[in-house]
């Protein structure tokens, strides 16, 4: 790859470059790949690894099934699907479905897990802090209150769905 990156081409173009490499060969990959951008080169390359999309494109195209699914930033494609908050909590979690900007609330584990563990799927809008606020107002106890901007890889797997997975063994 240096022979074919050392005359400073305007266009760069790699497939799954990072296959086969160790972490630390992957983090020097990535210095170049962003030294190269830095310098003006615009690089194309395919990955099945969303992190590394995520951490290095400034725009991505989602494929899946041999169709375009997505075409965008990586701001726009995060954009693209439901904020959620995560709550664990023993208590009823009625009174949040009140709350405006509230879409749904989907349990996020099995029954016999304990049932404990809900997906808050919230608007732009909505502040995930107003739920946490709620929450306290109700006196939902808590055992954990995440909200995370979903990843690429959350992005992909919501878009293509589960319809996408291998075919089930015969």
């Amino acid at each position: 790859m240096l022979s074919a990156v050392a005359h400073e081409p305007e266009l760069v173009i790699l497939d799954e470059p990072f296959s086969g490499l160790d972490p630390i060969n992957q983090s020097v990959l990535e210095e170049l790949i962003r030294a190269m951008a830095s310098n003006g080169q615009t690089i194309i390359f395919s990955t099945h690894v969303m992190q590394h999309a995520e951490r290095l494109c400034d725009h991505i195209l989602l494929i899946a099934r041999s169709a375009k699914i997505f075409d965008g930033t990586v701001q726009e494609a995060k954009a693209s699907i439901p904020r959620r908050v995560i709550i664990e909590t023993r208590n009823d979690i009625a009174a949040l479905r009140k709350i405006d900007g509230v879409n749904e609330i989907v349990r996020a584990d099995s029954e016999d897990a304990g049932g404990s563990a809900w997906q808050v799927q919230i608007s732009e809008q909505l502040n995930p802090q107003d739920i946490l606020r709620s929450c306290f107002e109700h006196q939902i106890e808590l055992s954990r209150f995440e909200f995370t901007e979903p990843s690429l890889h959350d992005v992909f797997v919501h878009l293509v769905g589960s319809e996408a997975g291998e075919q089930k063994f015969r």
